[in-house]
This record gives structure tokens, C-alpha cells and sequence, in this order.
């Protein structure tokens, strides 16, 4: 290879790096671009940076903000590229989507996403300060770890893949119970939701509008249908979230419901809701030297009744009286 060819070849390697780094939306600095590179290991002026962006953007669709100093990015209307590249830091994202949330992810966007996360391993392995990052981050549960139940595989599929396409399907399930009874039901899907160590569908039934919570692990079969799944008008996943109703209700007659909840504590125990808090309104307040009260309204469900066990007697009193009692198993 000629001298002249070799620079060609360094050159065409070094503008594909510069492209593959900017973004469609964002600027992109020449000095942050110089600083990426860097950390990939690719040594780069500013003055090389800012002569090959004004070579590349005469034959591809990217502009400069015209700014000091200036930043680049894909124009809005270029196509969508499929540069070969994968930044470190999109690489541990990759990795840390596959580890966490692929069990969230309908079977047919993970075998869509399953290049990518080839691809993500193929870069950290290269990469050997990045690749520690993996091996430095973890996510633990605040409460007792539990092995999650087994999710029938075929059925989880279906249902995700109704979900995805707004379908209904029809089910087998297996009612919470001593004996285990299991009924088929034809189910419009909503939402998923994981809490802890289990994933439930948000749903109604096709003979009922009443919005439902079902665990996915007792799903025994599943299919998704040609019909098109019916919501509810007012349906809001957040709302739903925040109502309480994931907490299950206490009284399953009726429904979730609010309490002005009051607990009193000695002060190196109420310090910890000074971080942590119950809700955005809450209020602590000294009753006495070494007693504080923490008010706050909240969702009264089971969830709240097993959190408020957990603490044992560094809780002193507890109002009302009727959470008191559910906490103390009072009838």
C-alpha cells in the first residue's frame, strides 16, 4: 500500500469514528468528541476533528450549530443509519437492559434487540476498563430477597406479545388458593407491572370492566386472539400505580382508600424518613425531648400493614386506630 493510500485509509477509518459518535437532536462538541475518541483509544486534534466534520458534511446530512465552538449532529431529516459502532457507554447500557429487563421485553423485540446485545459484549470485551463497570454495579432489593416464581414460558410470551399488539387473549389461570382452582378466562391486557420478585398483568375481563391484577406465574396457558382488546376510557397505568392498588386492599369489598397515617417514634428512628419519605406532604413533628411524629397520607393496603410489622417496636403508637389494628391483627 502507497503512503497516500494508507492516509486514505487512515483517514476514512478516523471520519467513520466522527460519525458514528454524533446523534440525531444533541449537539456534539468538537472537544467532546475529542474527548470520546480519546477514552476509545483514538488520538485526534481539534484542528483534524473540525477539518474532516466540514469534509463529511458535504457528503452526508449532518450540520454544525454555526455556534463557538461548534457542535454537530444528524439533520432531522437524514435517514436512520446503522453505523457498526457501539459507544462504552452504550455497550454497558446494552448489557445492563439485557441483565435487568429482558424478562420485560415481548420475545419478539428481544429477538429484534438480540444484534445489539451481541454487539455490546463484543465492545466491552475490548474495553477492559469499562467492561469492570459490569462487575462494579449491582441492584439489590431494600426488602428480603426472594427466588422469583417460575412463569410458564409459552404463556408469558403470549401475553406479552397481546400486550404489544393490543390484542385480547384467552387464558387458564390458576386462582390464589389452598386448592389451586384454575379458570379460563378472556382477558383485555393493559399494563405489566414487576413488583419485587414478581410481574403482573393489568387487565379486565372480557365479561367485566372492573381493572384486575393477575400474577403472571399462575398463568397456565395463554393465546392471543384476533380481537382487539377493549380499555377502560379513564384508564391511566400511573394512576392505577399510584392509587394503591398494587398494595392490594385490606378490605377486598372496597376500595383502595387513603389514610391520614401517624406514627411515633424515638428521633435516631424518625431521622431515616427525613430521606426517605412517605409522601410529598409529609410532616415530622417533636411531641417530647426524644419523640417525634411522622404524618402522611397514604394508601391503606396490606403492603402498608407488612411495612409497618417490619419495624417491630421501634414503632411506639400507630394512628388510626384501624390501621393500628390491621398492623396488630386486631379484628
Amino acid at each position: 500500500m502507497s503512503s497516500q493510500e494508507k492516509e486514505t485509509s487512515n483517514s476514512l477509518y478516523r471520519q467513520w469514528q466522527i460519525l458514528s459518535r454524533l446523534s440525531t437532536g444533541k449537539w456534539m462538541g468538537t472537544r467532546e468528541l475529542q474527548e470520546t475518541l480519546e477514552r476509545e483509544g483514538i488520538e485526534i486534534s481539534l484542528r483534524t476533528i473540525q477539518r474532516d466534520l466540514n469534509q463529511i458534511s458535504q457528503r452526508f446530512p449532518i450540520e454544525s450549530n454555526k455556534t463557538v465552538p461548534q457542535g454537530w449532529r444528524w439533520r432531522s431529516d437524514a435517514p436512520i443509519q446503522s453505523l457498526p459502532h457501539m459507544t462504552s457507554s452504550q455497550a454497558v447500557t446494552f448489557m445492563m437492559v439485557e441483565e435487568h429487563l429482558k424478562h420485560l421485553l415481548p420475545p419478539s423485540l428481544v429477538e429484534e434487540m438480540t444484534p445489539w446485545f451481541d454487539l455490546a459484549r463484543r465492545s466491552l470485551s475490548t474495553q477492559n476498563n469499562v467492561r469492570q463497570w459490569i462487575n462494579r454495579v449491582r441492584i439489590v432489593p431494600a426488602n428480603q430477597p426472594l427466588i422469583p416464581p417460575v412463569v410458564e414460558k409459552q404463556a408469558q410470551q403470549a401475553i406479552y406479545e397481546g400486550l404489544l399488539q393490543d390484542k385480547q387473549i384467552e387464558c387458564v389461570y390458576r386462582v390464589r388458593g389452598p386448592h389451586g382452582e384454575e379458570k379460563t378466562y378472556i382477558l383485555n391486557p393493559l399494563a405489566l407491572v414487576q413488583k419485587g420478585a414478581i410481574i403482573y398483568l393489568i387487565c379486565t375481563r372480557h365479561d367485566k370492566n372492573e381493572v384486575q391484577t393477575f400474577a403472571l406465574h399462575r398463568f397456565r396457558s395463554s393465546k392471543v386472539l384476533d380481537t382487539r382488546a377493549l380499555h377502560p376510557v379513564d384508564f391511566d397505568i400511573d394512576k392505577y400505580i399510584d392509587s394503591g392498588a398494587l398494595g392490594f386492599r385490606v378490605d377486598y369489598t372496597k376500595a383502595t382508600k387513603n389514610v391520614d397515617l401517624e406514627i411515633y417514634m424515638h428521633e435516631a428512628d424518625a431521622l431515616y424518613f427525613t430521606e426517605s419519605q412517605l409522601s410529598l406532604e409529609q410532616q415530622i413533628t417533636k411531641i417530647s425531648e426524644d419523640l417525634y411524629k411522622i404524618s402522611a397520607n397514604v394508601p391503606f393496603t396490606s403492603q402498608l400493614v407488612w411495612w409497618l410489622r417490619s419495624f417491630g417496636k421501634k414503632i411506639i403508637r400507630i394512628e388510626p386506630i384501624e390501621v393500628f389494628h390491621a398492623v396488630h391483627e386486631i379484628d
